[in-house]
């Protein structure tokens, strides 16, 4: 799919009950990795047994072979073109993990979201919880100013669970034991713990999913 800055690929898992599905989520990844990621997957195959469509789209550098993600002006650039051409015209959500989640946050009162999902937002680099006067990513989450939903490891070393900020339309929900990829250490649980604890995150976003778009009139959609 074209961008301004490249070709962008998209990968659509269709709800279980096309017919009944009236909402789509639109997902891309993070600075350090594609689409493959654990949650990213978590969310496309376990969403449309909701009745949830979910697209997960891959930025034109990661389908270009390129290592290292543009500026974050580009992303943007790049996701809100692809939204343009898929022109969801039932009520939508737009989201991501790390860096894909801190795109949908500055974009989504631009191409009309209805609500953000945030999968491990990055709320500041490991370690600058000891440098008190190095600004924290918040500013994103609050600006998004739509209905927000954070899904945050509980150990994840760029903020956690209890960091993010309060306000009235952000909701966050902790993975027990996770870290910024959502890897579980043996000593709590590992894989069968990752799991669980991403399976009930699932549950909690199909439910913020309906609960969001709820205020739309989507039987004109």
């Amino acid at each position: 799919m074209p961008t301004p800055h490249g070709d962008a690929r998209i990968t659509i898992h269709r709800a279980r009950n096309p017919a009944a599905s009236v909402v789509t989520v639109l997902l891309s990844h993070g600075a350090g990795g594609g689409v493959e990621a654990v949650d990213l997957g978590a969310v496309a195959t376990g969403l449309p047994d909701s009745g949830v469509d979910v697209v997960l789209v891959e930025q034109p550098w990661r389908v270009a072979g390129r290592r290292l993600a543009p500026a974050p002006s580009v992303l943007d650039e790049a996701f809100v073109a692809v939204i343009g051409q898929l022109a969801p015209t039932r009520p939508f959500v737009v989201g991501g993990r790390s860096a894909g989640a801190r795109v949908a946050c500055r974009t989504a009162t631009a191409v009309g979201a209805s609500g953000v999902l945030a999968l491990a937002f990055p709320l500041r680099p490991p370690g600058a919880a000891s440098r008190p006067n190095r600004p924290d990513r918040s500013g994103e989450l609050i600006g998004a100013g739509v209905s927000t939903l954070v899904i945050q490891g509980e150990r994840d070393t760029f903020g956690g669970p209890g960091d993010l900020p309060a306000a009235a339309h952000i909701s966050v929900f902790g993975v027990p034991g996770a870290d910024h990829g959502f890897a579980v250490r043996v000593r709590d649980g590992g894989a069968q713990a990752r799991h669980d604890g991403l399976a009930g995150a699932v549950e909690q976003t199909a439910r913020w999913v309906w609960r969001t778009v709820s205020r739309t009139d989507v039987g004109n959609s």
